[in-house]
This record gives structure tokens, C-alpha cells and sequence, in this order.
């Protein structure tokens, strides 16, 4: 099973509990059983997100008005495996399987077999906006229609926390989940939980199943807050800007950036013209430039020339903040002057996105 950040399986991510079926805890002595008893058919529509915001590592981040859309048409079975077609427009439609292995497709199942139920036969028409591989919150996006493709799939649904903790464990940083899920702007962390510190991952990170739930705390932006991307024409690993932190960080650094991450909800929601001191980062960015130099190099420029700008999640687009529809289009038009093409062709393209009010929606339709 793919693992998308530092998260972990659905069948992990849905811990047992007394409303849990016995299959959801691993030992499969309960048959699986149909979740439809008629077809159904629906359609998803969810944003991309940029998390980090600058201080904010692992704990903050937005939605941004840019979607996928994802049609399903699902029936009982009409065979003993399900019959699963996919087919894939814009990002990814030349490499995204069109069968079951179809990730989203994936998600959904393991998340149906945790609670008790089998994948049923579907029909999935996706149509990808959000940029691969880009720090634009693809695989969250991807995350959350499958959570919410299960939660239409199953009789009863999913609640709300279950939404919540389901693709946080599975997405592994609720910084960019919560807003594909919930939209807006929000901070998230994890409590600490039993097992929080006894299975960290080299990264620091809990692993473990048993580790705290996850919570969230919506911010409600300022009105004139404007969010420009500058999205480049290449890729880049998440897990290899990761794999460039330090495992430690002295405590000045740590006692500067945490100053500077309060100093930000301040300027998201009261005062958006401290917005460049606030996104000033310690923690990340700096460590790691030698994955995306080229777009340390653009977050340099825009900020000598006053922008608010920081790299989106692991990179490599640019996000920036702005204070007013004047200051966002100036931003753009810095964008085009200093975003190349350099040496190595790279290029990037800003895009005006506003914030998204709403995470993914689930829309019925009749068959």
C-alpha cells in the first residue's frame, strides 16, 4: 500500500474502538458484507491546499480555489471482485492506473474493509487540476475524496472525527488535509497520546496507532487577505526536501520561529500588514534550499521586494500572502519578472487562487 507523507494504513489509521467491527482490528473473522443495496452516483469536488505558511511547520496551512473533480458511480457487485474503471484527465492522466490500484480507489477500500464492508463496483471519472508533486496539497486532495467517497459509500457514513482522524493518520500532516477536507484556514496538531514518543519515526514523528487524536482550530482570514502561487513547471519529492531537516534544532531557533508562527495567526486574521515579519521561517525553508534552489531563490526576491513569500509544504511552488487585490496582483506581476525561465528551463507561472471557504463537497445524483 502507498503511504503518502508520514501517515500510516486505513486499516492503522481506523483504531479499534467498541463502535468498530472486529474486521477493522485486522483478524477478518467477520465476512465482509455489501455496503449498497441500489446504485448510487455522486460527484466530489476538492481544493488544493498549501500548508506551512512559512513558521507554521506541520501545523498550519490553507485551501486554495484551485479543484478536482472526481465523478463516482457505484453499484453492488455483480461478481466476487469488484469491477473498478477509472478514467484520468489533466494531471497525472498519462501515469494514474485505471484499475483498482488507482490510489483514491485503494483508500477507499481499505478504509470500507476496516469498517466491516467490500469495495462495490465502480465507475470513476476524475478530472485533476491540483499540480502533481508541486507542494500544492495533490496527495491530501487525494486523501480526502477517498474518505468522503467511503463516507457516501457506507450505510451508516463516517462521523465528522472520524473524517477527521481517518485521513490525518493516513495523510500523516493534518496541516494540509484539514483544509482539503474543511476548507479555509485552520492550525491542527496531535495530542500527545501513550505511544506518542515510544515509535517516532527518524523524523520525529509518531507512527504508532495508539498515538493522540488529531484536532483542529479553524482561523477566520482577514478580509483583504490575498493568496498568490507561483507554481513551477517542475516537480519535486516530498520526501526528499523532508529527508534534508535536522533532527534537532538549537532552542533559540526554536523560541524565534515559534514567536514568528503566533505573530502569524495575528496577521492572518487582524493585521495582514505584519504578514512579511510573520512568515518569516526558522525551521524549514532555510534547511532545505539544496532541494528546491530555485525557488529559495524566487521566496528571496519577492521578499527583498516586500512580499510575504514562503515555500508551499515541501515545495517547490511559492506561496504568497498579501494585505489587498492591488498587493496580490503586484505580486504576480514580481513573479513574472523574477520566475525564469534559468538555466535549467525551470519557469514559474503565479496564479491569483483566493482562499477556499469550503474543503471537499459530496454532491448526490440520481442514475
Amino acid at each position: 500500500m502507498h503511504k503518502l507523507g508520514q501517515g500510516l494504513a486505513p486499516d492503522q489509521a481506523l483504531a479499534p474502538s467498541a463502535a468498530t467491527p472486529p474486521s477493522a482490528t485486522g483478524r477478518g473473522d467477520l465476512a465482509l458484507r455489501e455496503p449498497l443495496s441500489a446504485p448510487v452516483a455522486f460527484h466530489l469536488r476538492v481544493p488544493a491546499t498549501s500548508a506551512n505558511l512559512g513558521p507554521g511547520y506541520d501545523t498550519m496551512g490553507l485551501a486554495l480555489s484551485l479543484f478536482d473533480e472526481i465523478t463516482v458511480h457505484a453499484a453492488p457487485r455483480r461478481g466476487p471482485t469488484a469491477q473498478v474503471e477509472i478514467t484520468v484527465e489533466g494531471e497525472g492522466s498519462a501515469t494514474l492506473p485505471r484499475d483498482a490500484s488507482h490510489l483514491v480507489v485503494t483508500l477507499v477500500e481499505k478504509i470500507l474493509n476496516a469498517k466491516g464492508f467490500s469495495l462495490p463496483d465502480l465507475e470513476v471519472r476524475a478530472v485533476n487540476n491540483i499540480p502533481h508533486s508541486r507542494g500544492l496539497g495533490s496527495s491530501a486532495a487525494a486523501v480526502a475524496s477517498a474518505v468522503m467517497t467511503a463516507h457516501a459509500l457506507l450505510p451508516e457514513g463516517l462521523t465528522t472525527d472520524e473524517q477527521l482522524q481517518i485521513g490525518s493518520r493516513i495523510e500523516g500532516h493534518p496541516d494540509n488535509y484539514v483544509p482539503a477536507l474543511r476548507g479555509g484556514v485552520a492550525i491542527s496538531w496531535q495530542e500527545t497520546g501513550p505511544a506518542a514518543s515510544a515509535d517516532e519515526g527518524a523524523d520525529g514523528s509518531a507512527h504508532d496507532s495508539l498515538a493522540g487524536a488529531f484536532r483542529t482550530a479553524p482561523l477566520i482570514p482577514h478580509p483583504h487577505l490575498r493568496t498568490v502561487v507561483a507554481v513551477p513547471n517542475f516537480e519535486q519529492s516530498t520526501q526528499v526536501a523532508r529527508d534534508l531537516l535536522p533532527a534537532q534544532v538549537d532552542h533559540a531557533v526554536a523560541a524565534r520561529n515559534s514567536a514568528r508562527a503566533a505573530l502569524l495567526v495575528h496577521a492572518l486574521t487582524s493585521a495582514p500588514e505584519l504578514l512579511l515579519d510573520a512568515t518569516e521561517d526558522a525551521l524549514h525553508q532555510e534547511q532545505r534550499r539544496p532541494a528546491f534552489p530555485g525557488s529559495m531563490a524566487l521566496v528571496d526576491g519577492l521578499r527583498e521586494a516586500g512580499f510575504a513569500a514562503v515555500i508551499s509544504g515541501a515545495g517547490p511552488s511559492v506561496l504568497v500572502l498579501t494585505d489587498s487585490e492591488a498587493q496580490a496582483s503586484a505580486a504576480a506581476r514580481q513573479i513574472s519578472a523574477l520566475g525564469g525561465p534559468d538555466a535549467q528551463g525551470h519557469v514559474f507561472a503565479p496564479a491569483i487562487l483566493p482562499i477556499a471557504g469550503t474543503g471537499v463537497t459530496v454532491e448526490s445524483h440520481q442514475r
